[in-house]
């Protein structure tokens, strides 16, 4: 039944069809507008979008009430799970709706975020036309909204282009352009107009910093870390996620600790438990097991599955593989319950800790116990691990039992078990299945052939690498550390 039938003021009217609006009563576009805020769901959405259809409510006339209403619609349909639907529902409001609409800023606001989410250009250029012919181009909203569209869509020319046209600009405008540069990897272009903004602010400051991040750039990411400090823009929550992973890249422990002291100072660790998890991550890839461990212990009750999954992984990176398990016996009894990332860490800290038995227990527990199907990563860690203990045979079993298309990776992992302990008959084995999935990867025929080198098969070693130059297979060139 429609939520709306429980309310009598608006069953009155369930059965008009609207030919004029003085059928409906005066405040019935905020009534449903009331309704619409109680009951937030997709369900209760769209059938008030039928009943305005259906209804006819606006067929011929339209207020600020109407307007109000439908862009809540479209709202919600734009950040939904089909974002095409508020560009649907737009084109019924032409269609079913008084011809000329009351529309505003916001309405186009939000088409323009749903063709920017639904990442389908040609939608995104017809809004774009519909907002000049309307008389929204140089609202300042509006416009930042277009180039944020034009770069999710990695058209940077037209969003500079909507950029420049722009007669008055905020820092939204300048953050959108900043952002969606750094987003398809223009830093230069980036730093820049950063450079260029008139009034930079913490989100300023933040996009460049994770666009360095994420470009893989840590040692500009931490400079412009430490020249926000300089100028003393405190960071905010965002900020120290987008600076921890840089920091981790370059085991700067003691800008992470400085990192660290900036949080405790603005209270940003107890203000969203994400900076206290990310600290924990930080510490362990950085070595400093002590301080992870220190704030994973301040968080108390604060603390969630990400902040043990990660102790987890730090204490496995670390070769501390006991104390990993011995942390899943503790998560056990604090009733968390695992995922498909814990297990990965138990599994990573059985294998190179060598504690084969508890690996192969942690597998089956996640199968049988938690109902977790596993991924390629962890049958791969499976079978590193019982190839590393010389259970080659039994590595080789597993992979045949896999309820999956296996891919190159696993088998890799198993050719290289093959090479430590020179099997060379599986080695060929899996060298022939690898064969038929990729055969572009150099290090495979290196391997191969140095397995039979060392078992004296010179001529079978000689032909693997004829193979190899013959397919143009990539070798990764060897380094030097002198």
């Amino acid at each position: 039944m429609p939520w709306w039938r429980r309310f009598p003021l608006l069953n009155v009217f369930n059965s008009s069809h609207g030919d004029s609006f003085h059928h409906f009563p005066s405040n019935y576009e905020h009534n449903l507008l009331l309704l619409l805020q109680r009951f937030p769901g997709r369900r209760p959405s769209l059938q008030l979008h039928s009943h305005l259809l259906t209804s006819g409510v606006h067929r011929h006339q339209m207020s600020r009430g109407g307007i109000l209403l439908w862009n809540t619609l479209i709202y919600r349909y734009c950040f939904g799970c089909f974002p095409l639907e508020a560009l649907h529902l737009f084109r019924q409001m032409l269609f079913f709706c008084v011809r000329q609409l009351p529309t505003d800023s916001f309405t186009f606001s939000f088409l323009i975020k749903a063709s920017a989410f639904s990442s389908f250009s040609p939608n995104g250029a017809q809004i774009h036309s519909l907002v000049v012919k309307n008389g929204f181009a140089f609202d300042v909203y509006v416009h930042t909204s277009l180039v944020d569209m034009y770069s999710c869509f990695g058209a940077l020319a037209d969003a500079r282009k909507a950029f420049d046209e722009m007669p008055e600009r905020n820092s939204v405008s300048w953050n959108a352009l900043v952002t969606g540069l750094t987003k398809w990897g223009e830093m230069e272009s980036a730093t820049l107009l950063f450079q260029q903004m008139p009034n930079r602010n913490v989100v300023s400051w933040t996009g460049l910093i994770d666009g360095y991040t994420r470009n893989k750039k840590p040692e500009e990411a931490v400079n412009l870390f430490r020249q926000m400090a300089a100028d003393g823009i405190p960071p905010s929550e965002i900020t120290v996620l987008a600076i921890v992973p840089a920091i981790s890249k370059l085991v700067a422990l003691d800008i992470g600790e400085t990192l660290h002291g900036y949080c405790m100072k603005g209270g940003l660790n107890l203000s969203d438990v994400r900076v206290e998890n990310s600290l924990i991550d930080m510490y362990a890839k950085c070595g400093s097991v002590k301080n992870a461990l220190q704030v994973f212990d301040n968080m108390g009750k604060r603390r969630n599955l990400v902040s043990w999954t990660s102790a987890i992984a730090g204490l496995a990176m670390n070769g501390m593989a006991k104390d990993a398990v011995g942390f899943f016996e503790k998560m056990d009894r604090e009733k968390i319950r695992p995922n498909r990332v814990t297990f990965l860490s138990l599994l990573n800290a059985c294998n190179h800790g060598g504690l084969v038995e508890e690996g192969i227990r942690f597998f089956r527990l996640m199968v049988h116990i938690y109902n977790i199907q596993p991924e390629s990563k962890h049958y791969s860690c499976f079978v590193d691990m019982l190839g590393r203990a010389g259970k080659l045979k039994e590595a080789e079993e597993m992979i045949a039992g896999i309820p999956m298309e296996v891919d190159a990776v696993v088998w890799r992992t198993l050719l290289g078990c093959c090479s430590k302990y020179g099997e060379v008959d599986m080695g060929e084995r899996v060298m022939r299945r690898m064969m038929e999935m990729e055969q572009e990867y150099g290090g495979d025929y290196v391997v191969l052939s140095n397995m039979l080198t060392e078992a004296g098969r010179f001529a079978d070693a000689e032909n693997v690498r004829k193979l190899l130059d013959e397919r143009n297979a990539v070798k990764v060139p060897g380094l030097s550390l002198t």
